[in-house]
């Protein structure tokens, strides 16, 4: 029986299974192929928590942890409205499958609708092809305002 719970940056048991699955993901090809950071595990939960427009939810599979989205409130100036964005996706590999992520996305859909956002967000990579067909069956399609104007890119520029 999977459950699925808000996570609480402050629970000793969310926090673990948060890194766990975090750090599963950004192993996988499909999150850059490398652990995550000494930096990263030891401040990613503090500064989580003291970000109120962010929000975690886990799965978990009779106490092990098997699946995370990490979404984060952000703004429509069109809609006047909050929007949500889907920032990270994690299924254990063990629990593919099994219809984890869509549960996963149907709470977040919820804490979105609760916080009054008018849609949801979120980018996937080109060649990740079970993704993008998950999401376009949960309703999810390309950005665009004018079809003669394409659909958006997503694009990045690094600071540090």
């Amino acid at each position: 029986m999977i459950e699925l719970v808000r996570a609480r940056y402050d629970d000793p048991a969310h926090a673990a299974a948060l890194l766990e699955l975090l750090d599963h993901y950004a192993r996988d090809p499909a999150g850059g192929g490398e652990p995550l950071s000494d930096f990263t595990r030891a401040n990613l939960l503090g500064q989580l928590a003291a970000r109120p427009f962010v929000f975690s939810v886990l799965a978990f599979d009779g106490g092990v942890p098997v699946g995370l989205v990490n979404a984060i409130e952000g703004f429509s100036t069109f809609a006047c409205k909050p929007l949500v964005n889907v920032h990270d996706v994690v299924v254990a590999a063990s629990h593919r499958g099994r219809g984890i992520a869509a549960m996963l996305f149907a709470e977040v859909e919820a804490i979105a609708r609760e916080r009054g956002a008018c849609k949801l967000t979120l980018e996937v990579l080109s060649g990740n092809r079970a993704a993008r067909a998950l999401y376009e069956k949960l309703g999810f399609d390309d950005y665009r305002l004018d079809p003669g104007m394409g659909a958006a890119q997503f694009m990045q520029k690094w600071l540090d």
